[in-house]
């Protein structure tokens, strides 16, 4: 993904919905505050040990010479209090697919349909940058959010389990 000037403060064309809720790209000066509501998603799924990334390695995968990711927030206020951050993944079968590796609105504003606008502003990027579709995961126990994904009529898969490798696990290889 390359560092376009659409991630840039002067070219973003908020969206607004109700109760003054802005959708916007994220921007580098975000990181700080995207970090806390990643802390706060891994505290919600029982894992925050899980999270090992500092600051500035996710301000550099976002905003540096080589970004991997973007991300929509949602701001009240002048305060994110939401996020939507994705990357390109490709698949042989489909292509240029949208993989959203974490949507998130903190605590206090779920019910808002902040979840919504940043779910609708995905949708619009699929279909502006001609992918092929969106793909994520859910826990199995996340109920909340399983029924949110089923309004949209999403296909949750069984029989796909995750599997991974931790970097002290491929170095000791």
């Amino acid at each position: 993904m390359s560092n376009t000037q659409e991630n840039t403060p002067a070219n973003q064309h908020p969206l607004h919905g109700a109760e003054g809720i802005s959708i916007r790209y994220a921007v580098k000066e975000d990181c700080p505050r995207l970090m806390e509501l990643v802390h706060e998603l891994a505290l919600y799924e029982k894992a925050p040990e899980e999270v090992t990334v500092s600051l500035e390695h996710f301000e550099d995968a976002g905003f540096g010479p080589n970004p991997v990711w973007k991300a929509f927030v949602a701001e009240v206020d002048g305060v994110v209090v939401g996020f939507a951050l994705y990357y390109i993944r490709y698949s042989t079968w489909k292509g240029c697919r949208m993989y959203l590796e974490d949507l998130i609105v903190t605590e206090e504003m779920r019910g808002k349909k902040i979840g919504k606008l940043l779910f609708d502003r995905l949708f619009q990027e699929v279909k502006e940058q001609g992918f092929s579709g969106m793909v994520w995961q859910v826990l199995d126990w996340n109920e909340p959010a399983i029924n949110f994904y089923n309004k949209y009529g999403a296909n949750i898969e069984a029989g796909w389990l995750n599997a991974s490798l931790s970097r002290e696990q491929v170095l000791n290889l």
